[in-house]
This record gives C-alpha cells, structure tokens and sequence, in this order.
C-alpha cells in the first residue's frame, strides 16, 4: 500500500483550566487523548461521535490551528511539528478544509473570482491572465459555469456556495481536504449532489478527505474507513462496510440505533445509549463509556481497554467485551 498522505500518531491536546480561589488551581480538559490513524491518497477516512467527543478539536490541530500536547502528525512521511517559513506555507497549500457552513465561511463582500483567487495569489507567483484561468477551471471541477466568477455569494443557492468552497479549497496543490460536517448545513435534496460532486472529484484528482460529520448514512456512503470517537479516543475504526454490517463497540451499535432508519417503513431499532456525554474535565475511570453503556461489567469502570483486533479482520475495536 501507498505511503499514507497523513498519518496521526497518539494526537493529544489537553487545554489547561484554572479553577477555584483566584484561579489558582489547575485541571486539564482532555479534549484528544492518543489518537492514532491514517489517510491513504485517494481515500475517505471519515470521523464520527457526539457533539464534544473532539473531532473537531482534531481537525484544528491537523490545520495547525492549535498544537499538540503530544503526539505526532506526518504529512507525505514528514512530521509537520515546526513547520515554518516555506515548508509551512507548502503544508497549508496542500491541506484545505471545507466548512459547514458555506454562507459564513464566504465573504459577502467579495466576488466568487477574488475568492477563489486569494490563495492563489497568497501561495503561488502566477500571472493574474494564469490566476484568471484557474479560477474558471475548478468553478468547471465543480460544476459551475466560469461565467458565476463575477457575482457575489449571496447571489448563489446554499449547495452553489458549497461548490465555490470547495473549489477554493482546490484552487491551490490540494491533496488533503478536511470536510467538516460539509452537508448538514444544506437542504437534504442538495447533499446528495455535493457529495456525488466529492465523490467525482476524488475519482479525477485523487485527493484524499477526511469527512467529519453527524449524518450515519452519509458518512458510510462517501468514507472508505470510519473511526468512532468518543471523549478525546478512538473506540472502534473499521471499513465502512464492515463497521456499517457488524458494529462491535456498544457506543457504536447506539449511534446507529439512534439514526433514522433508511426507509420509513423500516423498524426503528431500540435505543440503546441514555444521558450526555461527560464532561472531558472530569473523565469516567476505566472506560470512558461505560457510565452509559448497557453492557457495562465490573471491569469497564476499573480498566481503560485498548484497542485490539475485530474477530473478523476489519478494524480494530477497545471493549472489553472482547478480550
């Protein structure tokens, strides 16, 4: 197999919290506590929790957006821990990201074609005739007529203004894009042709995605691999088809008890999950889960589990359930 385009390895980000009298105390909000995987080029790794279980605090510290505590993250082989002057601004032309919400993440004030050309123009020496002819060719990438370049955001649909994200993200040498939540903010009629156009667009160019989102369905449609995160950990990482037929963490098997079943007619499945998740300051003892876990022994409350191999080959899974 290829040399993966990222890999994390024990990714750790403990943001400190003073407390009490003056402040004076301190506790740590373990918000990504030893998170290992890896993206391969032309793959989907897709990311999936509750609300808090830090996904996006993940994707911040692949952006660079805040440092690790511990742990390392290498792009392409190299590890991207002091990156600066050239080699940062190489890294940041290779990783984009996409946000969720297309209409903030546009500036109102600018025109499609000075959007698409900032980074351009921040990360490359082309000619503005070059510049020009690049923004009309990812606005076609992504099924727009190049003719739109002049209008304004607001002037476009929300899945209009999705694809004109996503072709800013593509404007520069892209080979890694960070999708955070990029659908749900949209009518449900459009994600499924934003994310065929993700999908078209992995198939031409051969970028690797690292999709983060809520939508189970969603995320098993467009992801080669899924990772289950709860409060700072992977807790189960499978192929997609392989975790969407047999989930093993119960955590898992409540995430998809939870979500719609595909057809109305279709049984809804007994909820299996009850309360919120914990507070990522106060942590449970043992594992993380088992204060709302239905097959919660003894043990779970006593000793965190590990990742181990899925009996069936496809992933790793941390129960102990399965020891």
């Amino acid at each position: 197999m290829a040399e993966p385009v990222l890999e994390v390895r024990g990714l750790t980000k403990h943001f400190p919290l003073r407390h009490g009298l003056l402040g004076r105390g301190r506790a740590w909000v373990k918000a990504v506590d030893g998170v290992d995987f890896a993206i391969h080029p032309g793959e989907t790794l897709g990311l999936i929790g509750e609300s808090g279980c830090g996904k996006t605090t993940t994707s911040k510290l692949i952006l660079l957006q805040e440092t690790p505590t511990a742990g390392s993250i290498a792009f392409e082989g190299r590890d991207i821990s002091g990156l600066h002057g050239a080699e940062l601004m190489a890294y940041r032309r290779a990783v984009q990201v996409v946000f969720q919400d297309p209409f903030s993440s546009l500036s109102p004030r600018m025109r499609v074609e000075d959007i698409i050309a900032e980074p351009l123009e921040i990360h490359t020496d082309l000619s503005r005739a070059a510049i020009r002819e690049r923004v009309g060719a990812v606005l076609d990438l992504v099924g727009l007529q190049p003719d739109v370049a002049p209008l304004f955001p607001h002037e476009f649909s929300g899945g209009q203004r999705q694809r004109i994200a996503i072709a800013r993200a593509l404007a520069t040498d892209t080979r890694l894009i960070v999708l955070d939540e990029p659908v749900s903010a949209l009518d449900v009629s459009v994600r499924a042709q934003i994310i065929n156009q993700l999908e078209h667009l992995q198939r031409t160019l051969g970028v690797s995605y690292l999709f983060i989102g809520h939508d189970l369905a969603t995320v098993a449609h467009i992801s080669h691999r899924i990772a289950v995160m709860y409060l700072g950990k992977i807790v189960e990482s499978a192929d997609s088809d392989t975790l969407c037929a047999r989930p093993m963490h119960p955590y898992t098997k409540a995430l998809f008890a939870a979500a719609l079943p595909s057809h109305p007619d279709d049984p809804q499945p007994e909820r299996t999950i009850a309360g919120e998740v914990p507070s990522a300051l106060r942590l449970p003892s043992g594992c993380r889960f088992h204060p709302r876990c239905p097959a919660a022994m003894s043990v779970c409350s006593e000793v965190e589990p590990t990742l181990q191999p899925r009996d069936d080959g496809g992933g790793v899974v941390a129960c102990h359930l399965y020891g």
